[in-house]
């Protein structure tokens, strides 16, 4: 790393092209935070960070990824994660805000990302051993009361009968509360009741949210 301790790089392939080498170095250690599966954007960077790190770690080597509700968000994300963790890979739910994605490697180099833009997402990467350590403790202290895939799908996931399928249904729809009942062939008044019930439920304070959080725990809508 040239004696960096910090440094910046905009874009997937220039992750790669300076810092690639950081993964192949990788020997007891790999921990993800991110807040969904859509890290490394390029699929090309996603396959030679993969193929890197193949080729480099050791048999006792097993990465940890801690991811937010959001990665549970549908089937495909579900199946992932299972294949994720059939491969060897542990992984863990928690409810705390996550970054858009950390990587930290054998306790000394820390990757940070930034959101997606239009430009490709920035990248700092440092090798200060203070915030490393630092972030690191933060992860185990999250990783710690996180929960497997499995048991937070179980545990979290509020059930929604068929009544309330439909209406978080049409909650999605984007039609007016008068046009909804009128569709589902409900007063104003009975419409207006489910959907706070519904919100009750998903421990949502607005309907918004009630949508995000739909999406979040995966609920059909």
């Amino acid at each position: 790393m040239r004696n960096e301790q910090v440094f910046s790089v905009r874009g997937d392939s220039e992750l790669i092209e300076r810092a690639g080498h950081l993964f192949e170095s990788a020997r007891a250690e790999f921990l993800c935070a991110a807040r969904d599966l859509k890290t490394f954007s390029q699929p090309q960077a996603r396959a030679a960070i993969r193929n890197r790190m193949r080729a480099a770690h050791s048999p006792d080597f097993t990465p940890r990824k801690l991811l937010s509700p959001v990665a549970l968000a549908d089937e495909e994300a579900r199946a992932h994660l299972r294949l994720v963790q059939n491969k060897g890979a542990l992984v863990r739910i928690s409810g705390s805000q996550l970054p858009h994605e950390t990587i930290i490697i054998d306790r000394r180099v820390m990757i940070l990302a930034g959101a997606e833009t239009p430009t490709g997402r920035e990248y700092t990467v440092t090798t200060s051993q203070i915030l490393v350590d630092g972030v690191h403790s933060l992860f185990q202290a999250i990783w710690d009361t996180a929960v497997g895939p499995a048991t937070y799908l179980r545990k979290n996931i509020p059930h929604l009968d068929a009544d309330g399928r439909v209406i978080l249904k049409a909650l999605g729809s984007g039609l007016t509360d008068e046009s909804a009942a009128k569709q589902l062939g409900l007063s104003l008044r009975t419409y207006r009741r489910r959907v706070a019930e519904l919100m009750v439920k998903l421990e949502a304070n607005s309907r918004f949210q009630a949508g995000l959080r739909a999406g979040e725990l995966g609920l059909p809508r």
